[in-house]
């Protein structure tokens, strides 16, 4: 793909289907329109073709988020920075070009991606990203349902509404283990690192 002049442009692919969504944002067309056609067919992806145009339309539902990082105007870490001020509960690639010489971990990116790219090692990065993000949520469904098994034992009175928690905290525990199987050294670090931050 060459390069383009800058583009802002919003789209969402696939509409309709239930898919995991993914905000792409790059000031170049030609890799808006690859991440389009490489992982359009299983998800749903979503284009920003600069730094302001990303922050207008991320949401809720934006579950792993591709930022270039050397954009003119609103940098891919500005644009990081302003996303977990927000509080969205997205996993975020850093996208550049040239080998980072800084931590990207401790700057807040979940993960590289290097350009020029394979579609194997695109898809490879957002499954990764997705897989964090489901034990983290794995991990949050665990202890929410330790939680309820404790007020039962302790006779609070919410406990009664409780039936049946002991099978939802193994089947919890198995889903965790299941995900964790998968891990490598960096997704736990990750993982650790927002344990950390965590408030």
């Amino acid at each position: 793909y060459g390069v383009s002049g800058p583009v802002s442009v919003y789209l969402v692919m696939s509409p309709g289907r239930d898919l995991r969504t993914v905000l792409a944002v790059d000031d170049l067309p030609d890799y808006l329109a690859l991440y389009e056609y490489q992982l359009g067919e299983d998800y749903d992806v979503r284009t920003a073709g600069n730094g302001d145009t990303a922050l207008e339309i991320v949401s809720d539902d934006v579950d792993v988020v591709l930022l270039d990082r050397d954009m003119p105007g609103t940098n891919g870490d500005d644009v990081l920075a302003r996303i977990r001020d927000a509080g969205y509960d997205c996993r975020v690639a850093m996208v550049t070009a040239d080998e980072p010489d800084e931590d990207v971990f401790d700057l807040g990116y979940d993960a590289t991606l290097t350009k020029p790219f394979s579609e194997s090692e695109l898809t490879a990065v957002v499954e990764r990203l997705l897989r964090i993000a489901d034990y983290v949520d794995a991990i949050r469904d665990f202890h929410e349902a330790c939680e309820r098994r404790a007020k039962r034992r302790t006779g609070h009175p919410d406990g009664n509404e409780n039936a049946g928690i002991d099978d939802r905290i193994t089947e919890h525990r198995e889903r965790v283990d299941a995900i964790a199987a998968e891990f490598d050294d960096e997704d736990y670090r990750v993982v650790f690192r927002d344990l950390e931050d965590a408030p």
